[in-house]
């Protein structure tokens, strides 16, 4: 009976683990993670990435080091604008399109805010990154 208890026991922790993403090097921060970057450990760790797909591509937000789980806040899309990038300023407003040059004071990726300084005015504007690395300007 003994035996029984302990192989169900054995069998019902083996099924509570699942294969969680863990970096096979140290994956600097602002470093694009490819699919060999990664292998996967049976071990359980609550809001660790455990698909392949969410993760590759993506670029590191912290240091990443080999053997520990990878979480959701820990990567984001690639940064198409870095600090201090010259960046064009878009302002449109109905048939008006304004562009200006600007000097990025963040990073972010497409979709995210970032603040900018215009090198015209020296006034510092908040806008949106588009795909093309542009900001746009509310």
């Amino acid at each position: 009976m003994r035996i029984l208890v302990a192989l169900v026991l054995a069998l019902a922790a083996q099924s509570a683990l699942a294969d969680i993403l863990v970096p096979t090097r140290v994956i600097r921060a602002k470093e694009v993670i490819e699919a060999e970057d990664l292998m996967f450990n049976p071990t359980k760790v609550p809001g660790a990435i455990t698909d392949i797909d969410e993760i590759v591509g993506l670029e590191a937000r912290v240091a990443l080091y080999p053997g520990r789980p990878v979480h959701p806040g820990d990567i984001g899309p690639p940064a198409l604008v870095d600090r201090n990038d010259l960046v064009t300023l878009v302002f449109v407003r109905g048939g008006l399109t304004i562009t200006a040059e600007g000097r990025a004071l963040g990073r972010g990726a497409a979709g995210e805010d970032v603040r900018v300084m215009n090198t015209a005015s020296r006034t510092t504007v908040t806008g949106r990154i588009r795909d093309d690395g542009a900001v746009v300007v509310e």
